[in-house]
């Protein structure tokens, strides 16, 4: 795990610690929270509570590639819900899961923010706007095609 000497032993400091954690290890791992705990003088549960309410930290080993798709209203009513029952079908998994062969986890947040985009995939930081069911097949093929590649 990554050297927690170089932060200050200064509860400020948590999200940078856990980023970088993330970054490292592609999650947060459980034993990390311990080591946290101790260098910030902060219980575990302060740590899982900050854990929980941001989108971007995960307690579980994602895949190696981030699919993401925007549930908020605008989305909604412009067909998200079955752009996500498609994503769903192809990758064989549900929201927060990540395929057997650790290449994909699907994930769904609340809003991204770019609602004219609506509805909106993101795979990797790339955002896919006005997103329609019969194109998610393409973009699950064009990922896997840069995975051989």
């Amino acid at each position: 795990m990554e050297n927690l000497s170089e932060f200050e032993a200064n509860q400020k400091d948590l999200i940078h610690i856990l980023h970088k954690i993330q970054a490292e290890y592609g999650y947060i791992p459980s034993q990390a929270l311990s080591s946290i705990s101790k260098h910030l003088k902060i219980s575990e549960s302060e740590i899982f509570g900050v854990l929980t309410f941001y989108k971007a930290f995960s307690l579980k080993p994602r895949g190696k590639h981030l699919v993401t798709i925007c549930m908020g209203t605008a989305c909604h009513v412009r067909g998200a819900p079955m752009i996500l029952d498609e994503l769903k079908r192809q990758l064989s998994i549900e929201p927060g899961e990540t395929t057997e062969d650790d290449l994909f986890t699907l994930e769904t947040v609340n809003c991204v923010g770019a609602c004219a985009l609506g509805p909106i995939v993101i795979s990797d930081g790339n955002y896919h706007g006005q997103m329609k069911t019969r194109e998610v097949n393409k973009l699950i093929n064009k990922i896997k095609k840069e995975i051989k590649e």
